[in-house]
């Protein structure tokens, strides 16, 4: 129960979390035991957002804790999309990097269609360039983009099998909203996407068994919104004033009238993004595996 007496039980996804991480650790000192083989990470942050540099610092410290190489590159805001694609090209042909992970967004001046389109996919833990967008597409992914990756794990930790239910997620990004659809579909889920044109938006939240906020816009669906009943997954991450000169983080769902109705629910914080950066661990690992011929890991 949440703080606000809610009906909703909470989906805590640093329980999830840690639970997975367990797994991946004795997993990388099982195949270091036995192989020789250390996991390596590298990240690549461009500028100085400091949002951006929070998010690889946690990825770098995580990865350390699980006992992978790991590997920032660090370059200036004014640095040169060349410059750039020249560093990605000399990971891809390290043997000692299983994973690269490029912070979005990058500066106006870089493509980032061009740098995941160096980006080698074997590497791409992330899975946002078009190879493995593409299969993904057919049903034949070998890695997930980890925050949606994430939010499937809790659903079925949390929910079971969720075939022939309607699942609406609203955001339609490359990053996350496209690649979620296309797991709720794999899941056999009946799926609308929603995004900032669709008419009568609350209408169509209404219907959903399973609602999945990524709009990026705070507190934007309200309680109202929300099926009796329902699962809601919050993905947004947003800071917003708190008063007495101080912020805090707020989802895209407003947590406490949703938390009336629905049945689940992740907080903010503490809920899909204690996922992600434990899914890029996973998604390292698997590459690790797959890029030194051995067979598929199960995690």
């Amino acid at each position: 129960m949440t703080a606000q007496n809610s009906k909703a039980s909470i989906i805590d996804g640093k329980a999830h979390a840690a639970k997975l991480k367990a797994s991946i650790a004795a997993e990388a000192a099982r195949l270091k035991a036995e192989h020789g083989l250390v996991p390596g990470l590298a990240t690549i942050l461009v500028g100085n957002d400091p949002a951006s540099e929070v998010y690889v610092r946690n990825k770098n410290k995580t990865a350390e804790s699980l006992g992978f190489k790991s590997v920032h590159h660090h370059l200036p805001a004014d640095v040169s999309e060349a410059e750039l694609l020249a560093l990605v090209k000399a990971l891809n042909a390290d043997p000692s990097v299983h994973g690269i992970l490029v912070q979005m967004p990058l500066p106006k001046h870089i493509r980032e269609e061009a740098v995941l389109d160096t980006l080698d996919p074997a590497k791409d833990v992330d899975a946002l360039t078009p190879y493995n967008a593409g299969l993904l597409l057919s049903g034949r992914a070998h890695l997930v983009s980890c925050t949606p990756m994430g939010v499937m794990m809790l659903l079925k930790e949390t929910i079971g099998s969720i075939a022939g239910m309607e699942a609406l997620v609203i955001g339609r990004s490359l990053l996350f909203g496209k690649p979620a659809a296309q797991l709720l579909l794999a899941a056999n889920a009946t799926v609308t996407m929603a995004h900032s044109r669709t008419k009568d938006l609350a209408e169509v939240c209404r219907r959903a068994d399973i609602l999945v906020a990524a709009i990026g816009k705070p507190e934007f669906v309200r309680g109202d919104w929300v099926k009796p009943g329902a699962t809601v997954i919050d993905v947004g991450i947003n800071r917003v004033d708190a008063g007495d000169g101080k912020s805090k983080l707020v989802g895209d769902v407003a947590y406490g009238e949703a938390a009336e109705r629905a049945a689940h629910i992740t907080p903010v914080p503490g809920g899909v993004g204690a996922m992600t950066i434990i899914c890029l661990m996973r998604n390292t690992l698997i590459a690790a595996a797959a890029l030194a011929g051995l067979p598929p890991l199960s995690l």
